[in-house]
């Protein structure tokens, strides 16, 4: 995340400094930019380009609210299809984390409410599961599953 934050506030201030360019200096670094992109990747050939996670955060944020069209035209190392996966994942991964399952099944007990229960099982040895459960439950005012006096 700190790299992503370092990255976002670097490229904006790589932005400010596009502010008193005039539009022909911006057109010859854009030119020297994709020279340089066509040269890595006749470097790299066949194979594909290692992103860092960061990196496609950016990439991603940056591209989406552009349009297929718009980024097919653009010289890119990835395809528009894998920087509109990496945005779609990066929205899922943001609103899925707080619904995320924690584990299946119920909690465990708490250490000291098994021990007190055990405690009571072996104090009664005549008295179900069930009778040790509700006495629990209706005199102390803890829940516990049905199963903790077995254990």
């Amino acid at each position: 995340m700190i790299r992503f934050a370092y990255l976002a506030v670097a490229h904006a201030f790589a932005a400010l400094r596009l502010l008193p360019m005039t539009d022909r200096e911006k057109d010859v670094e854009i030119l020297t930019l994709r020279h340089q992109l066509t040269v890595l990747q006749r470097q790299l050939g066949g194979r594909r380009p290692r992103l860092r996670p960061e990196d496609r955060a950016f990439l991603a944020a940056l591209l989406v609210p552009l349009s297929r069209a718009t980024l097919r035209r653009f010289r890119l190392l990835v395809s528009p299809d894998t920087v509109l996966r990496w945005h779609r994942n990066l929205v899922t991964r943001r609103h899925a984390r707080p619904s995320m399952n924690r584990g299946s099944g119920r909690p465990r007990t708490v250490a000291s409410i098994r021990r007190l229960v055990l405690r009571r099982t072996a104090e009664n040895p005549s008295w179900g599961y069930r009778r040790i459960r509700s006495e629990v439950a209706l005199l102390l005012g803890i829940k516990i599953a049905p199963s903790t006096p077995k254990a």
